[in-house]
């Protein structure tokens, strides 16, 4: 039975409006990307173990939009949401992405998907607009339920072998 890599995405801060996110999982890329793309599975996921997520809407195509809505643990309902600007299956997704408890904070998301021996490593640049920002972003405590969330991803992309 395959095991979470219980590896900590690295997180750095390249420039003052830059924050790039790197995690390997111990997966193919194309279930990685399946996982991360596909409304039901992204519902087992995306929340980490911080809540459940309620709504996730995708229409994967250039021009699409998608809708993640949670609720939290302690009953506070999240939502975030974005469209598509480029997608190369199994590759590369570049999307917009928008807290909703601050709309005028859209960020552009690159992910970028890359396998060697059968492991993925997924890299995301996210550009904020300035550095109040991403700093908003970054104290927002995304570091830690994003690693949870990433660490269900691996689980569900090594459930679709």
């Amino acid at each position: 039975m395959a095991m979470t890599t219980t590896r900590k995405a690295v997180v750095t801060l390249p420039t003052d409006t830059q924050i790039l996110i790197t995690r390997e999982f111990d997966a193919p890329k194309d279930l990685v990307y399946k996982a991360y793309t596909t409304p039901e599975l992204i519902k087992r996921w995306w929340s980490g173990d911080r809540g459940a997520v309620t709504i996730a809407d995708v229409d994967l195509r250039v021009g699409g939009s998608w809708r993640y809505v949670m609720t939290a643990n302690g009953g506070l309902e999240v939502g975030f949401h974005g469209s598509f600007r480029e997608i190369v299956p199994n590759e590369r997704i570049v999307s917009t992405d928008v807290f909703e408890g601050m709309p005028d904070g859209e960020a552009v998301e690159t992910a970028t998907f890359t396998e060697t021996d059968g492991r993925t490593t997924l890299t995301i640049l996210v550009q904020h607009q300035n550095q109040q920002h991403r700093d908003a972003h970054i104290n927002s405590g995304m570091e830690g339920g994003m690693n949870e969330a990433f660490d269900h991803l691996e689980q569900v992309a090594q459930s679709l072998r």
